[in-house]
């Protein structure tokens, strides 16, 4: 057996998942401010590609996680549970960059339609984040380093 694989990237993956669906949620909305925006002969705010761009951070922490697990060096005949917390935890990462993505996108809206409130709409979004930070720190504590 080849020793290193970890969780077969499961951890990257699907917290990558999330990412792209969630920054797809934001940026369809942030498309459509733009275009009401512009419609109204008014300025399109830029700053709206932050909040399109918030969940992209949480494919960050899969790799890191799965860095993690690789780095552990545990043996291959624990590949199933290194590939079971490896999809646990992309999954709840995902889970995280998604809905941050759908907040992300309301906030674009009511960001576009008044012009005020950004910092709240981004601390609502960096709650969600903190999901996804839990969840990478809590199970590079639980791994345990092998030989």
């Amino acid at each position: 057996m080849v020793a290193g694989f970890g969780d077969m990237n499961l951890s990257l993956t699907f917290a990558a998942i999330g990412s792209a669906m969630g920054t797809g949620v934001a940026g369809m909305a942030a498309i459509g401010a733009w275009k009401k925006a512009f419609s109204e002969n008014k300025a399109a705010p830029f700053i709206l590609a932050a909040f399109v761009g918030a969940p992209l951070t949480q494919t960050i922490y899969g790799m890191l996680l799965r860095n993690a697990i690789q780095s552990a060096n545990l043996p291959p005949e624990s590949y199933l549970y290194q590939m079971i917390v490896g999809a646990v935890a992309g999954g709840a990462m995902g889970v995280s960059a998604f809905f941050q993505g759908k907040a992300a996108a309301r906030a674009a809206d009511a960001y576009t339609e008044t012009g005020k409130g950004f910092a709240n709409y981004f601390m609502v979004l960096g709650i969600i984040e903190t999901v996804a930070l839990f969840v990478m720190i809590f199970c590079m504590f639980a791994v345990p380093k092998g030989v």
